[in-house]
């Protein structure tokens, strides 16, 4: 009988043992490759394996964060492929929330270096990282606030409980990050070197636990003590960097060598091997969840081995919902900010968020956020989120990192055409209840060349508006080349523009996309140009010159994503210009008649733009351009100056470099279709053609004056581009075949990096 009670006794024992063994997963950091963390979690579900703990590092504490917050595998699946996942790991805006109020006109900036004193000295300060901070952090901020409110800002009390692995910079340690802000834990752990800024808890700056700890199945032991450990590993072993492999070189010298084994005693490591993935290939989302998939099904009869505890769909579903049904909905009262010394300017943040109302919406709070980020007065806003039980609403504290009183930029265009220019700016901000903003900038070049001083200053009233001043020297060079298609044999100029503009100008939103301007100008424009193909380099040019003074009015819209080959979005604008100008030529030993002659000018001229992207599909986007101005501008004192001083129609990057006679006129309509196929999101193929029509074309007499036909659609000409281009990420790669409808050389094939872009003209 005592050995039949003693029997039975160990058996329930033995029992209670098996039914409470308890199970913890450990996943490593690997970047992209880490989506294979959710296909071995659902798995795991799929076969009611239990898990009691997680912890992980980089996008292990990425996909262990959200499984524990309450995600499930499906939606965290989702999540990485959705459009809101590439915009926060890329850093670019959305489109409905791009702010183009606060946006400087456009330069070819490649790189931006900031400049500071410490210690006594001026230093230049390069990127601290490739990748802008803001999407990312109000995304978390925006995934776990409410999580954080759940478990009262302690990872134990997640639905499941947690820790995570960062890496102090200074002390060179790695750092357990159990309790807090999961969102701001997790953006620590994940927190790349030169991708990303490095993330402030506690006084600590933290960077990706990876480089001291990408596999904590130590701390695991140490903290939960789990019965069983489950690991799966996705990163790469180092290996050995060949001499002229940087990238392997530095990464070898700032990640500590990490210990994937588990004995077999603790438990079971799982490892998928993906080698020809980059950290950031996230694309591939689908392959790396097949395989993490192979992975766990094929070690799935080795784990149900080691752990006989199951828990039903029905459980964890009920676990889930107990946990998710504590989360608050996100409203926000008070706000308070940190990092702004100026007091007005933090009470403008303040503002810019709350406006007058008590109470914000998640909604209203991510439009003004991305406003506020779009200010060139602050480099970077962190928001973190307390939630206050008795006002049943979240406190909203935003770390502002005002940006550097001055920076400079330097930047410009390589090509294989006679079209190389390099530049440079020149940027001083400061803020007293309103910001000021001086800046000069430098292009230089064979074909263009210019200086521009000026400033502006942002009112922040309940309307915003801007002054703005500028002074600006322009030069063109215009070469005439031979007809090859690939070598030119570049001759000297045959036009050089000279202008000097003074603008002025003020304007305000018209919500997020537009704004309203107006402003004054003068420019002093000088031509100098032989009114035919065939000179001698004892000629002498023609010299017109036009002085006006210009007042103007337009709307503005743009939400494109790229300064050039944008793919998607849209840029509108409406001009109305009233001018008043002397026209004094001076002709050159080329010309038909002799005699200095002098004319006044004044005429309206109204231009209209409207560029727009539709995607298609997935790969495929279309794109519409249309344009058109009316004038009134009377005929210039020879052909060769009325079109110099007429608007032109330069759809293209290309276009923009050349002077072609057939696609300028006083009064036009414009318009084409670009096609273009999207590899990738930073590679794509394009196709554009255009057509452009002159009303009452201006054309050229045989004694060089000019005169209008009496035909209202007289003549069309013809332009187009193929072109396959690659965003870098600090400027554009292109190779084009450009085609115009002009005499003698119509193909040209360029390759370039950069910008074709210059300062605006004072006409």
């Amino acid at each position: 009988m005592r050995i039949a009670v003693l029997f039975i006794s160990f058996s329930l024992i033995a029992t209670i043992q098996l039914n409470a063994q308890s199970v913890g997963l450990v996943l490593s950091g690997g970047g992209a490759k880490g989506m294979a963390h959710i296909a071995v979690i659902r798995e795991l579900e799929k076969n009611n394996i239990p898990i009691d703990y997680i912890a992980g590092t980089s996008i292990g504490a990425i996909v262990g964060g959200l499984y524990a917050a309450g995600y499930t595998p499906d939606e965290m699946e989702q999540l990485f492929k959705s459009d809101d996942f590439y915009f926060w790991s890329t850093g670019k805006i959305q489109r409905e929330y791009q702010y183009y109020f606060k946006r400087p006109e456009p330069t070819p900036v490649w790189i931006q270096l900031r400049v500071a004193k410490k210690e006594e000295k001026l230093k230049v300060l390069p990127p601290t990282n490739i990748i802008p901070a803001g999407q990312m952090d109000f995304a978390f901020m925006e995934l776990t606030a409410a999580t954080n409110a759940a478990c009262n800002y302690n990872f134990d009390n997640l639905m499941i409980p947690f820790f995570c692995v960062a890496a102090d910079v200074n002390k060179s340690q790695p750092v357990i990050l159990r309790d807090g802000d999961l969102g701001n834990a997790i953006r620590a752990s994940m927190t790349v070197p030169l991708y990303f800024k490095a993330i402030e808890i506690d006084g600590n700056l933290l960077f990706d636990g990876g480089l001291l700890n990408n596999f904590p199945t130590r701390e695991m032991k140490e903290i939960f003590k789990p019965d069983i450990i489950i690991g799966h590993k996705v990163a790469n072993d180092s290996k050995e960097a060949e001499a002229d492999d940087v990238m392997t070189q530095i990464t070898n010298m700032v990640m500590r060598p990490t210990d994937f084994e588990i004995d077999p005693k603790d438990g079971i490591l799982l490892e998928t091997i993906l080698k020809q993935m980059s950290l950031l290939d996230f694309q591939k989302i689908d392959e790396v969840i097949e395989r993490g998939e192979q992975t766990a099904k094929a070690s799935m009869d080795k784990i149900k081995s080691l752990i006989s505890r199951r828990v039903s769909e029905e459980e964890r579903q009920e676990k889930r919902n107990k946990f998710n049904v504590k989360k608050p909905q996100l409203f926000f009262q008070n706000i308070q900010v940190e990092g702004v010394s100026d007091p007005m300017q933090r009470k403008f943040i303040i503002q810019s968020i709350k406006h007058n109302y008590d109470v914000v919406s998640l909604s209203t709070l991510k439009t003004e956020y991305f406003k506020l980020i779009a200010d060139q007065h602050l480099k970077s806003i962190q928001p973190l989120t307390r939630y206050n039980s008795e006002s049943g609403y979240f406190d909203l504290h935003l770390k502002v990192d005002p940006e550097k009183r001055v920076d400079v930029s330097i930047g410009g265009n390589i090509s294989t055409k006679p079209i190389n220019q390099g530049f440079a700016s020149f940027n001083y901000r400061t803020y007293n209840s309103r910001a000021y903003t001086l800046n000069s900038n430098l292009y230089f070049g064979r074909f263009y060349s210019s200086f521009k001083f000026g400033g502006r200053i942002d009112y922040p009233t309940l309307l915003p508006f801007y002054i703005s001043g500028n002074v600006t020297l322009n030069r063109w060079d215009y070469f005439s080349s031979s007809t090859e298609l690939f070598f030119e044999d570049v001759r000297p100029p045959y036009i050089i523009q000279d202008e000097t503009n003074f603008r002025f100008e003020a304007g305000f939103p018209l919500g997020l996309h537009s704004k309203f301007y107006g402003g004054i100008s003068y420019s002093g424009a000088t031509d100098e140009y032989y009114q035919t193909d065939i000179f001698n380099k004892e000629d002498t040019p023609d010299r017109t010159t036009f002085n006006t003074f210009v007042s103007q009015a337009g709307i503005e819209n743009s939400s494109l994503n790229y300064k050039q080959y944008a793919t998607e979005g849209a840029h509108r604008y409406l001009n109305a210009k009233y001018v008043i100008g002397t026209e004094k030529h001076q002709p050159g030993s080329t010309a038909e008649v002799r005699g200095i002659a002098e004319e006044n000018h004044h005429f309206f001229q109204i231009q209209a733009h409207s560029l727009r992207y539709f995607g298609i599909t997935n790969k495929i986007t279309l794109g519409t351009h249309m344009e058109g101005v009316l004038s009134n501008k009377d005929l210039f004192r020879n052909y060769k100056s009325g079109m110099l001083s007429a608007p032109g129609f330069t759809p293209t990057p290309h276009s923009k470099s050349l002077f072609i006679s057939h696609f300028h006129a006083s009064n036009y309509i414009a318009g084409g279709l670009n096609v273009i196929y999207n590899f990738s999101p930073d590679m794509h193929l394009r196709v554009e053609g255009y057509g452009f029509v002159p009303i009452n074309e201006i054309i050229e007499n045989e004694d060089l004056s000019a005169s209008r036909t009496t035909d209202f659609f007289y003549n069309y000409y013809l332009q187009g581009m193929a072109s396959l281009v690659y965003q870098t990420g600090i400027g554009p790669v292109s190779l084009s075949l450009n085609y115009y409808d002009k005499e003698n050389t119509n193909f040209y094939l360029t390759l370039n990096f950069g910008y074709i872009l210059f300062n605006r003209r004072g006409l």
